[in-house]
């Protein structure tokens, strides 16, 4: 945002120089980038941050420096004198898009005549890098730079119908702008449009076929207010940006409107002649919302580590412009003034205080007061996650939340039909919200290849995107893996998280077609019986596409499983008085018939002395015949009050290979 040294001391008498006043706004949050001679004016360059859309005008930053510096703020009246003729009589607003324009206001200048500007508005135009038009642009342009809303002028005689429809635009809709080039809108974008077709891009850029020239004589005057959403969106899918979309994008005081149209009407008519029609058409509610809050006098030196007498408090957030609503001499309740939508909270009126009051007053010798918290559940369990991942020899990795399209599309394992996407991003080919981190680790493991560091394990906790609702984006929090190890590896790695986190807790796989993995060995995770996530070999296909040239598998689950799950105190178990018997079961099974079939068999059945089943080997060959498998079991069992006996240990034998027969069709071999 450039500003004009001279044109701020229209609002505020300063007998300071122009750097010591830069500075001053520097130190408050407004970084000085550089100031520039402008003959004998002076260009003032300050970075304002996205959430200060009330300093991108003239009034704002001199608002700022009349806090500052204890200085009154003198702001024009913006008064007019009005004809008895209605605008009512002569147009018309209708408003068919109120989600994308929420106010809208409309004034009719007749009789102006356009020309060039006075060289005193054409300088100050040029101070801030903007060219001179026309008396009539330049004055919508100069309230724009003045108090930070934006304004367009229409021809009126230019209107169809000569009336004003804020509607959205027809798919494919052409538009010429007020650049010279053609667009074509979409069905998502909202417009301006007369009778017949549209004459501006709300919120971005006027069009040509109703810009002012020197012919017109009739003026439509129109301040409005668009949510920012919208803006942005349009904005961004025509790469077509402007001054007014930089403001609508930030959002505009909307108690400010009637003013800014008054003070635009009021220099046109200065420069132009002409006379203002009464009663402007005004659609939506002026008013404007401003948030309450309640400030704590104590919290400040809490805070800020400094004591700030209350009064002092006071004074600067009333200079602000927020109005005290009651006070006393702990708490003061305050409402927010219509420009400073970022003032929601408390922490807020405290963080304005201490820029005023001036950070460089804070002591930076002098440590914060810290208070001590227990940590919370996801920290403690993301501990665990990454004592046990770091021990197994896997790195955490950090990367990119884009993928591009492709590997989107070719690994999708949670089913995601209509990918989240960034249309204006930087990074043209990976434009699409990652709906699983796999792929992104997969790039990662292949960069280690290509610089020489063969089989990278890796790991990432992250959020990923998925479904769009009303609210947003669902972002799901995830662990994702991928390693050279084999499957049944990286399963006994997730099994040893698994038993960090909760010692009771039991996680099964199961076969399952996950796309990105190969065919045939991949596995749907289960934890305590419920979805957790999924894991297998990654599908050649993938393998090819991201370049890697070892295979790899690779497991993603849901941390909040984990969160929910975590047992924050585990309980001391005694170590076996009492050693325990094995048993192994070699069963012939049908091919049907999986593993974790078997195992929960064994488990229902193998009685109270059942301690533990465990996997030992699988095999298929012509001997068993088509269609027949077979699985070799260990079963321990032990007693906690008593050596077990070969009596003991054949009756819970001889009632789980009789549960398998009946149950599974199992052969004992």
């Amino acid at each position: 945002m450039i500003v004009s040294w001279n044109w701020l001391r229209d609002y505020v008498k300063l007998d300071c120089a122009v750097e010591s006043a830069a500075e001053r706004l520097m130190m408050s949050g407004l970084n000085l980038e550089e100031i520039q001679p402008a003959d004998e004016d002076f260009a003032i360059d300050l970075e304002v941050t996205s959430n200060r859309p009330d300093c991108l005008g003239h009034v704002g930053v001199a608002r700022e420096l009349s806090v500052l510096y204890g200085v009154p703020l003198s702001i024009p009246k913006a008064g007019i004198s009005c004809i008895d003729a209605r605008t009512a009589d002569v147009t018309s607003v209708e408003n068919l898009a109120a989600e994308d324009c929420t106010q809208y206001q409309a004034r009719v200048i007749r009789g102006v005549k356009v020309g060039p500007s006075p060289e005193w508005l054409v300088h100050r135009l040029e101070t801030l890098g903007l060219r001179s038009v026309n008396n009539v642009v330049d004055v919508t342009n100069y309230v724009l730079m003045e108090c930070g809303q934006p304004l367009h002028a229409f021809d009126l005689n230019k209107l169809a119908g000569q009336r004003i429809v804020v509607r959205r635009a027809s798919q494919g809709e052409p538009f010429v702008a007020i650049n010279g080039r053609k667009y074509e809108l979409d069905s998502e974008m909202c417009v301006i449009a007369d009778a017949e077709r549209a004459v501006a891009i709300a919120g971005v850029m006027g069009g040509q076929e109703s810009e002012v020239s020197e012919a017109t004589t009739d003026l439509l005057i129109e301040t409005a207010n668009f949510v920012p959403l919208s803006v942005r969106r349009t904005a961004r899918r025509l790469s077509l940006f402007s001054d007014s979309s930089f403001r609508f994008e930030r959002g505009v005081d909307v108690t400010q409107i009637d003013w800014a149209s008054r003070r635009c009407c009021e220099l046109i008519v200065e420069l132009c002649g002409g006379e203002v029609l009464a009663e402007p058409i005004c659609v939506g509610d002026l008013s404007g919302k401003r948030a309450e809050m309640e400030f704590r006098f104590g919290q400040v030196e809490r805070i800020l580590g400094i004591s700030i007498p209350a009064k002092t408090c006071r004074e600067i957030l009333i200079a602000l412009g927020c109005e005290e609503l009651s006070c006393s001499d702990e708490l003061g309740k305050y409402r927010a003034p219509s420009w400073r939508a970022d003032l929601t909270r408390e922490a807020d009126l405290i963080e304005e205080v201490a820029r005023i009051y001036g950070y460089d007053r804070i002591p930076e010798n002098d440590p914060p007061a810290v208070e001590a918290i227990a940590r919370s559940r996801q920290d403690r369990t993301l501990d665990l996650v990454n004592r046990v991942l770091n021990g197994a020899g896997f790195y955490e990795a950090m990367t990119m939340t884009f993928v591009s399209e492709e590997m989107n599309a070719m690994f999708n394992p949670r089913g995601v039909s209509v990918p989240l996407s960034v249309e204006h991003s930087s990074r043209k080919k990976e434009n699409v919200l990652r709906s699983t981190l796999v792929p992104s680790l997969l790039a990662c493991r292949r960069a280690n290849e290509r610089t020489g560091t063969e089989n990278a394990q890796l790991f990432e906790v992250a959020r990923v995107f998925t479904a769009l609702t009303s609210e947003g984006a669902e972002q799901p929090l995830c662990l994702s893996c991928v390693s050279g190890r084999s499957f049944l590896e990286l399963k006994g790695v997730l099994e040893a998280l698994v038993k960090e986190v909760d010692s009771t807790a039991k996680l099964t796989a199961r076969i399952a077609d996950v796309k990105g993995l190969a065919e045939g060995r991949s596995a749907e995770l289960l934890l305590n019986g419920k979805r957790w996530g999924w894991m297998g070999e990654v599908s050649e296909e993938v393998l090819q596409l991201t370049g890697l040239r070892d295979t790899a598998c690779a497991a993603e689950v849901e941390l909040q499983t984990l969160i929910d799950l975590l047992n924050i105190a585990p309980q001391t178990k005694p170590i076996p008085q009492f050693p325990a018997v094995e048993r192994d079961f070699n069963f012939l099974l049908a091919e049907t018939t999986s593993w974790e079939e078997l195992a929960v068999t064994i488990e229902k059945s193998g009685g109270p002395l059942l301690e533990e089943v465990s996997f030992v080997s699988e095999y298929r060959g012509e001997n068993l015949g088509a269609g027949k498998k077979t699985y070799l079991a260990r079963v321990a069992f032990r007693s906690d009050e008593r050596t077990l006996t070969g009596e003991d240990a054949d009756a819970a034998h001889a009632a789980i290979v009789s549960a398998c027969e009946s149950g599974l069709q199992a052969e004992l071999r």
